[in-house]
Formats: structure tokens, C-alpha cells, sequence
């Protein structure tokens, strides 16, 4: 923030019980816990240093100060609120999942078939159906073996940057994106290194960015498409040129396709695992958002390497 100005909070402060109360207001510091109910303006340099943001404030600290705001505003109590953020379509009755696939659920469960211990890497059925799926957009074919099941994108997500991180490694993630990739890589060890969605060029990736920050150590770069959250979706020549970027760098790409197909607009959805030929691509999908069943927790991490670069014994494609 310029030195010149600052966060100011209109605030209805709730103190812990071992505050000093006698104390000015003015001149009671802020503890980490603090429960603050604010809005938020910019202004010149006026709020006691005391009074100054705590490092570990977070977008979702944030959202729920503006919503208590708004609760607290009896105008704006006469107006509905409209989340742009809820990833669950089954939230709304009109979005329901097709009946065919819940009764095909529930004959799983009456069989008994399906009560024990299951591969780690899932059920070999499901590996192959999803890989029988997925090759339809591909030009080549995949197998079970390339297939892990795993308890929703998230655990996906966690898989892939665990299977990745190393000392000293980073990794590079779309700004704005999906603060999962965030969350996982911390607790993996994993530096990240953000670079640019562009949106005066239909949030593209800002590939020049891309190079300027990629270096020895890293592994990977992370593309969501379709987009999330700016719901831009990525041409054939854009993701091209992605893959060719990143086979420059040696680099793999990390393609969360969790809303693959749900596309609107002139671009076609097109899987990364297309260029999996040019640059090793890891896919990340799940169930959820196509299918209506978020709930199901049912993901998936694909390797779409027809060049074999993961399977070359004693070469990894990783190595400086």
C-alpha cells in the first residue's frame, strides 16, 4: 500500500474478555482474534498505528466483514445478495442431477459389491470408463493406467503438487485463480510464483510473464480452463502456444479442467491433454460441475503423455 494512505475502518469493535477497557480506544492494540465488523475506504494516512491491519487478513476475512456491513445496512436488507462465487450447481432446483445416474449409484450400494476396501488408485472400471471418456477428445488414446481416482478435484490438486514439490521448487499459478493451488502448495513446500491472466485479451495468459518467472526449479505451471473464476475459455492456437512455452521451459502444465464443456461464447472447450504430445500435461477433473453432484466427492488426475516422458526409467523430465 503507498505510505501515503491507508485502510480506514468504521468498526463496531468486539473485545475479548481480558481487554483492558480503560484504556483509549484509540490506543488498544488488535489482537490477532479481534472480531471487527467494517467497511472499508481509502484515505490519507489517519488511522492510529495502532488500529493497523493485521498481516494474515484474507480475501474471505474480508467478504465477511462487507456481508456483515451490508446485514447491518437496513437498505440494503430490502435487496437480495447474489453469490457470483458458489461453485455447486446442485444449490438450485432447477440444476439436478439425470436420474440415471443416481439409480445406477444406488444399485451399487444394494448389490453389496462395493462395501470393501477399494484400490488406492480406484476401481479398475472407473479408471477405464474415465479414460474412455476422456480419449474422445484426445488424438490418441489413454489407458487405465493413466487414471487415479481420487476423493474430488481437491484431493487432485494436492496429489499433483505433492508428486511435484521439492526442495527448493516452485511453481507457477494464474492470477486471478483458484486459491486451492495456494493453500496446497504451502503446505507442500512449494514456492508460488504468480503470473498474469490478462483481461484486455480475454484473460489469456500473459505467456512473456510466464518466462520472465519461470527458472531450474520450476516444476510446473498451472492452466484453469474454462476459467475459473473469470469463465474465459481458451482458443486451440492459445493453448498451443501454451504448450510450446512450456516445453521451452521444461516445464509440465497442470490443466484443471473441472468445468471442461461448460462452455459459452465462440471458443469450443478444448483439452489441454491435446498438446500432450508437445509437453507432458497432468488433468485434473472431476464429476461435479458437469454431472450436478459435487457432493459425491468423485475426482480424477490423468497423465496425458503419449511421449512416455513420465515412464522413461531414470529420467525425470524435471531435472534441471
Amino acid at each position: 500500500m503507498h505510505p501515503s494512505s491507508c485502510v480506514v475502518l468504521k468498526c463496531q469493535v468486539k473485545l475479548p474478555p481480558t481487554c483492558n477497557c480503560a484504556k483509549p480506544p484509540s490506543t488498544i492494540p488488535f489482537p490477532r482474534s479481534l472480531s471487527l465488523g467494517c467497511s472499508l475506504t481509502t484515505t490519507s494516512q489517519f488511522l492510529p498505528k495502532a488500529m493497523e491491519a493485521p498481516a494474515n487478513i484474507t480475501i474471505k476475512g474480508i467478504l465477511s466483514l462487507l456481508m456483515q456491513s451490508i446485514d447491518d445496512d437496513d437498505d440494503m436488507k430490502k435487496k437480495s445478495v447474489i453469490s457470483l462465487g458458489m461453485g455447486d450447481p446442485s444449490a438450485y432446483s432447477c440444476f439436478q442431477a439425470p436420474p440415471v445416474a443416481s439409480h445406477a449409484v444406488a444399485e451399487a450400494l444394494h448389490s453389496h459389491r462395493f462395501n470393501g476396501y477399494s484400490p488406492t488408485v480406484g476401481l479398475p472400471q472407473t479408471r477405464r470408463a474415465i479414460a474412455e471418456y476422456l480419449s474422445g477428445d484426445l488424438p490418441y488414446d489413454l489407458s487405465s493406467d493413466d487414471v487415479f481416482v481420487t476423493s474430488g478435484c481437491t484431493q487432485a490438486i494436492d496429489v499433483a503438487l505433492a508428486m511435484l514439490a521439492r526442495p527448493g521448487s516452485n511453481i507457477l499459478l494464474p492470477r486471478p485463480g483458484f486459491p486451492i493451488y495456494e493453500l496446497c502448495a504451502a503446505f507442500r513446500g512449494l514456492e508460488v510464483r504468480h503470473f498474469d491472466l490478462l483481461p484486455q485479451n480475454g484473460w489469456k495468459v500473459d505467456l512473456a510473464g510466464v518466462e520472465a518467472l519461470a527458472d531450474q526449479n520450476t516444476v510446473a505451471m498451472v492452466v484453469i480452463n474454462p476459467g475459473n473464476p473469470c469463465g474465459n475459455v481458451y482458443s486451440y492456437q492459445h493453448l498451443k502456444e501454451i504448450a510450446e512455452t512450456a516445453e521451452r521451459l521444461k516445464i509440465l502444465v497442470i490443466a484443471d479442467e473441472v468445468y471442461g464443456h461448460l462452455a459459452f461464447g465462440r471458443n469450443p472447450f478444448v483439452p489441454m491433454g491435446v498438446f500432450g504430445s508437445t509437453v507432458p500435461v497432468l488433468t485434473l477433473g472431476s464429476l461435479s460441475k458437469r454431472w450436478i453432484v459435487p457432493g459425491w466427492r468423485l475426482g480424477w488426475f490423468v497423465t496425458c503423455d503419449p511421449s512416455g516422458s513420465f515412464r522413461k526409467p531414470k529420467v525425470s523430465y524435471l531435472a534441471p
